[in-house]
Parts: structure tokens; sequence; C-alpha cells
């Protein structure tokens, strides 16, 4: 039974390799295996090969009887003829290569690095063929998978091209325009597992995929794209946390906090407002929320909390407060995405205003020491058209901050409307 070297992947047992290795000759096989590294070469028995001779005299005069010549000078580069040094090699037995004494000396398989990446050229090129078969699109859009880290993500899977054809299978089977599907009976259909498309590879690459071929706007929360190509999620769970203010005809006691799911908020109508000028503020963290209702005391507290990112259904029912007669204001933290929050309610709504989200609020969130706070990534900062100063000083400032930071005023924002 044979046994393959892990090095020079050859049945090298019983080589007797003494005479052409050692301190004076290995010089020359470390060389040699940093050029198999570069070429992807096992073997190094056909072509030239460029090595530097060292400075030690005895390690130089030691190679000539193997590479043929005069003794060459420190420094000077050697052209290795590898057909004749394998000749000499393999008088000593049949089985030796020039690769195999370079990776016997380096201990490691020469050139792994130059065949992996060909060997992932080459699937990658398989993925990409079998993709542009399956998906029925006439837009090309391969090159935005792979800019986004598609391709390397399915090639990262054990089974890409199951994935690949799961893909295709839902896209196909999404609704014509102006049709409506479940989201897990849809998934059932296509895997048999009714949660194949809440989260994962699966569903991302769908998205990906709808957004590169241009079927669904780029930069949607899952939530709204899939409601873009005519998919719903289940309308249970997420939505807005509510404190002092909910759909018209709910009774609930005083100070109570609920959870107003999507189904709710598709179809609630609110009751009207008092008065003019009268508000219902709007925060993204639970932890505001919470703050209110321990301080509340009974006062009629009107807060409605998104929970992160408002989708689009919430931002619309949000928008029905202001139809009824309330004035809405809006906030969220300093960060990237708080004002990206910021900006969509005001788009959405446009007689919202925004709620403490003013560079002089942004400065008195700066509480904490600089090397507790979180650097903002500044070049992906939004426009802030609802006070252009607060661009700036957050890029100049550099760290985002948070609505706890302000707690206390906006508990008195609360109490006081």
């Amino acid at each position: 039974m044979t046994s393959r070297c892990p090095w020079c992947t050859r049945d090298c047992t019983g080589v007797d390799d003494a005479a052409l290795r050692g301190e004076n000759l290995d010089w020359l096989w470390q060389r040699l295996a940093d050029v198999g590294d570069r070429r992807g070469d096992q073997d190094l028995v056909t072509g030239t090969a460029a090595v530097t001779a060292p400075a030690d005299a005895t390690q130089r005069a030691a190679v000539t009887g193997l590479v043929g010549g005069r003794t060459p000078r420190a420094g000077q580069t050697i052209r290795v003829d590898l057909s004749a040094l394998t000749a000499r090699l393999q008088a000593h037995d049949p089985r030796l290569t020039p690769g195999m004494l370079a990776a016997h000396t380096a201990g490691r398989s020469l050139g792994e690095r130059i065949r992996g990446n060909a060997e992932r050229r080459d699937a990658l090129d398989r993925l990409r063929h079998h993709t542009l078969n399956v998906i029925d699109t006439e837009r090309e859009f391969w090159p935005a998978l792979h800019r986004a880290g598609w391709a390397a993500r399915l090639l990262a899977a054990d089974n890409p091209e199951q994935i690949v054809d799961q893909a295709a299978a839902t896209i196909a089977a999404l609704p014509a325009s102006g049709g409506r599907l479940d989201r897990r009976r849809l998934a059932d259909s296509i895997t048999g597992f009714p949660h194949a498309l809440d989260n994962g590879t699966l569903p991302g690459l769908v998205l990906a995929i709808l957004t590169a071929t241009g079927r669904i706007p780029a930069g949607l929360p899952p939530r709204a794209a899939w409601a873009a190509a005519g998919i719903d999620c289940d309308d249970l769970t997420g939505g807005l946390l509510a404190l002092g203010i909910h759909p018209a005809g709910w009774s609930l006691p005083v100070g109570t906090v609920v959870t107003i799911p999507p189904r709710e908020l598709a179809r609630c109508a609110w009751p009207e407002a008092p008065q003019s000028g009268v508000r219902v503020f709007v925060t993204e963290n639970p932890s505001v929320v919470t703050a209110a209702a321990d301080l509340s005391n009974g006062a009629p507290v009107r807060l409605l909390c998104t929970v992160g990112t408002p989708s689009a259904l919430e931002i619309d029912a949000i928008g029905g407060l202001a139809d009824a007669g309330w004035e809405v204001a809006v906030r969220a933290d300093f960060d990237q995405a708080g004002l990206q929050h910021v900006a969509s309610l005001l788009a959405g709504i446009p007689s919202a205003v925004p709620w403490r989200m003013k560079a002089a609020d942004y400065l008195s969130s700066l509480t904490s020491p600089t090397h507790g706070r979180t650097r903002l990534d500044t070049a992906a900062l939004p426009a802030t058209a609802w006070d252009p100063d607060l661009h700036e000083v957050m890029i100049e400032s550099g760290y985002a901050a948070y609505e706890e930071s302000l707690i206390d005023q906006l508990m008195d924002d609360l109490l006081k409307n």
C-alpha cells in the first residue's frame, strides 16, 4: 500500500536524500520552495528558476555540482535549469524531483495558495454560470452580487447550487404585480420549511437578486423589501410600543405600555387631537418608554417607540396621527441609523417636527468620556436637512451619542405637553 507524503504528495518512503540536503544545501531548496509557491508548481521539473546565491562561500560552492557552472558570487542570480537538476537528482533516486526536496526542506506543500486560488476561480465560474442559467431575468446581476459579497458567501456554504436553485424557485413563485403572498407559506412551498425565508443566506440572496435586477428598490430593510416584492411577513410581531396614545376604541389602564402590531397599524384609526399643538412624541429606544412609564404617575404622556428603524407601514401609521390633528415630534440616536430614522419620519410625515435633534442637543448628549464613546463613520453620515449644523458638529466631533444621555430633558418634555 503506497503512502503519499503530505508535503510532496508522492510516495517518498525510503527515498535517501541525505546527500542532497543539509546545512550547506538547504538554502537552494528553500529558495526553490518559494519559486514553487509563486508558480503553484509542486514538482519543479521543467523550465528555469532564478535564485539568489547566499553570502556564505561554503554554501555557494556546495551547490555547483547540482546547478552546474562556476561557484556563484554572493548575491548573484543563478538561473537553475530544472530539467537538468531533475536528471542529477534522479541519478540518486528516480523518484526525486526538485519540488520534492524543496517541499521536504520547507516542511510544506508547495503552491497551495496558487492552486487554491485557481480552484476558487473555477468554482466561482461554475457558480456564476449555474446562477445565470437558473435565474430568469434579462438584466445582468452577477457583478452586483459579487460586489456585495454574495459570491464569496455562497462559495462558503455547504450547498451553494441548492441555495441558488431555491432562490430561483422563490423568485419564480413571487406574485404578479398587485398580488400578495404570505412569506412562510411561500417558504414552505419551496423548501418544505416555513421559516426558510425568515433569515439567513437564502432570503438574503433572494432579496439581493431582486435588488440587483431592479425588481425592488435598493436600501430597504428586509420587511419592507419583502413587501415591495409582494410578500407579506407575519403581521403580528413587531410594530410600535405605545404609552398613552392608542387606536380609537381601545380602552387601557393609564400608564399601560402595549405593542401595536403591524396588523393593527395597517387598519387603525387614531382619536382626534383635543386641540391644536398637542404632541405625540416618537422615540427609537424602548429605554425611553420604560423611563416614561415609570415617571408618568398618571400624567397624560403620549409616546410611541419604533424599536429601531421604522418600517414604511409604521411611518404611515404615525402619519395618521398628524391627519387626526396631533403634532408629531420625532427623535432617535445621534448616529448614522438614527439620522436616517429621523429623516425617514420627517419625509414620510411632512408636518412632523424634530424632537431635541438639533446640534445643541447633540453636544449636550456627549456626556461620556472620550474613551467610552462610539466612533462614527463620518463619511457615511446622512444629511440633516432639519438642522444642517447638526451634520457639521457630528462630523467635527466624530462620536455617536444616544437618547439615554438626554433622558431627563426628554421626560420633562413628555410631562409638560
